[in-house]
């Protein structure tokens, strides 16, 4: 019988890769995904993506949506209460599995385990510790389709916010930079892949700049850039 597994899905490229690796091994069944969603704007936190495509991917991928909604000034205490409470209904439901798209933040990595300490659901961290130009590597091969939909500008030029990333992006991406954007250089908008049962169809939208530094893209509906 397989382990039934939510996953914790940000909308991007890393934690849908680490999604199809565990799909391929064949042993999980994919419950659901749980996904943080900023409550007063209505969009998936830190990656800025409205709600509506968030429903479209889960829609696609034929996964049910849990939603954990925050504040937009959320406090570390607030945030851990209700990711607490969204693991309390996983474990009441016999889930006993979370799997995280982590590559190599250690602290991340720590933190995530201890919030799981003692509550009977075990973290899973399919694609961690593994170099970011093998998975980048993986990503293409797989077929996947990701759009930048926030860059930080002091890390990254904001020219990559809205870019497909493509072989273009590859070759213009900075050798001093994590080319996953696992330091925060970048989020992303997954919008095609193997396990998708149709591409989500999108256009970009306004782009705004928060704090002076985050260069964000709505991605909106309207003609396809697909």
């Amino acid at each position: 019988m397989k382990e039934r597994i939510v996953i914790s899905f940000s909308g991007g490229k890393d934690s849908a890769l680490a999604m199809n690796r565990l799909i391929k091994e064949g042993k999980w069944e994919i419950d659901s995904l749980l996904t943080t969603v900023t409550d007063d704007y209505s969009r998936i936190s830190m990656h800025g993506v409205r709600e509506e495509f968030l429903e479209k991917q889960a829609d696609s991928l034929g996964v049910k949506l849990r939603k954990v909604r925050i504040p937009s000034i959320c406090s570390n205490q607030l945030y851990q209460q209700k990711m607490g409470e969204a693991v309390e209904q996983i474990k009441k439901e016999g889930i006993r599995y979370i799997m995280f798209g982590d590559i190599h933040l250690k602290d991340v990595k720590e933190y995530r385990e201890k919030m799981l300490e003692g509550t009977g659901v075990t973290p899973i961290f399919p694609i961690w510790g593994e170099k970011p130009v093998d998975i980048i590597n993986e990503y293409f091969a797989e077929g996947f389709r990701t759009r930048v939909t926030c860059v930080d500008s002091e890390q990254l030029d904001p020219m990559f916010v809205g870019r497909e990333i493509d072989q273009d992006f590859i070759d213009e991406y900075p050798r001093s930079a994590d080319i996953c954007g696992e330091n925060g250089e970048y989020h992303t908008f997954v919008f095609d892949g193997p396990i998708f049962t149709y591409p989500i169809e999108h256009t970009l939208g306004e782009k705004r700049i928060a704090d002076e530094r985050f260069y964000y893209v709505d991605i909106a509906e309207g003609r396809s850039l697909i």
